[in-house]
Parts: C-alpha cells; sequence; structure tokens
C-alpha cells in the first residue's frame, strides 16, 4: 500500500514545485521592469544663474519608486514642484506624475514604451504638454530629463541636465 502512494506523493510535490517556479517567475517579470531604472535613485540637481533644479528618487519597495523635483529661484522661492510614482504593475512600467496647481491635483500617468541600458520613455499620447518623458544616463554622474508636447498650439520641448549630487 506504501509503493501504490508514493507517485501520488511523488506527483503532487511536482505539481506545488511547478506552482512556485510559476510566482516566481512571474516576480522576476515584475522586478526587471522597475530595475529599469534602478539608476534613478538617488539626488539629481542643477544649479544656474536662473535658480536650482533639484530631483530625488528613492526606492519604496521591489515594485515602487518615488520620485519628487522641484525648482527654486533666490535659495528660497519655490516656482515649481512634482511628485512621481514610477510603479511596475503587470509587467508594466507606469511614470505617474502630480503636479500641485495642475490638473485638478489629478496624477497624469505616462507609459514605457522604450527602454534601453541607458535610455527609458514613457508616453501619453492623449496628454498635450508633455506627452513625451525621455530620460538618458550620461555615465554614471549625470542625468538628462527631456519632455515633448504641444504648448498653445506648437511643437515644444524642455531639457533638463542634471549632475548626481
Amino acid at each position: 500500500m506504501k509503493v501504490k502512494n508514493i507517485p501520488l506523493v511523488i506527483l503532487g510535490l511536482i505539481v506545488l514545485t511547478s506552482c512556485k517556479k510559476e510566482n516566481k517567475t512571474e516576480a522576476a517579470v515584475t522586478d526587471k521592469n522597475i530595475d529599469k531604472a534602478a539608476w534613478f535613485i538617488g539626488e539629481w540637481g542643477n544649479k544656474s544663474k536662473e535658480g536650482e533644479l533639484t530631483e530625488r528618487w528613492k526606492k519604496v519597495n521591489d515594485s515602487v519608486y518615488f520620485g519628487e523635483s522641484y525648482f527654486v529661484v533666490n535659495e528660497k522661492d519655490t516656482v515649481f514642484g512634482e511628485h512621481v510614482n514610477l510603479e511596475d504593475k503587470n509587467g508594466k512600467l507606469s511614470f505617474i506624475v502630480t503636479v500641485p496647481g495642475q490638473n485638478d491635483e489629478l496624477p497624469v500617468t505616462f507609459e514605457m514604451t522604450s527602454s534601453s541600458e541607458n535610455q527609458i520613455i514613457f508616453e501619453n499620447p492623449k496628454h498635450d504638454y508633455p506627452n513625451k518623458i525621455v530620460y538618458n544616463k550620461v555615465g554614471n554622474d549625470s542625468l538628462i530629463a527631456e519632455i515633448f508636447g504641444t504648448k498653445k498650439g506648437k511643437m515644444a520641448s524642455e531639457k533638463f541636465l542634471m549632475a548626481k549630487r
């Protein structure tokens, strides 16, 4: 009788093991997408005669990074700020930005459309400006963030150069 039950025990172990492997594979896919942006983590900035731009990113968990950026003039007046959740959900990487005083304080989502070792592109064709956000890694200590879209009926873009702090 014990001999007859052994195949059932082995079959049960195979089923359990295959389920565990499948879950690990799903987790690895999720981690892989957010890990494409691991180079965002840290503090970045640029000081010019117009003011100081600061962008900070931190890892919240295995599927979310939190970013904030702001521009300060005269060393005390914040003239622009935004909060970003970079989220990996269902195998998609989303750049979800909220800007105080814009869009009724509602977040706007941009989906990752392209990525390489040194570049990630997020797009939302339904949003006017920007509708495309591009992050370029330059070496280990610099990045360039660019935004593109339609502003006042014309194509426009802005470029933000930042060094690691």
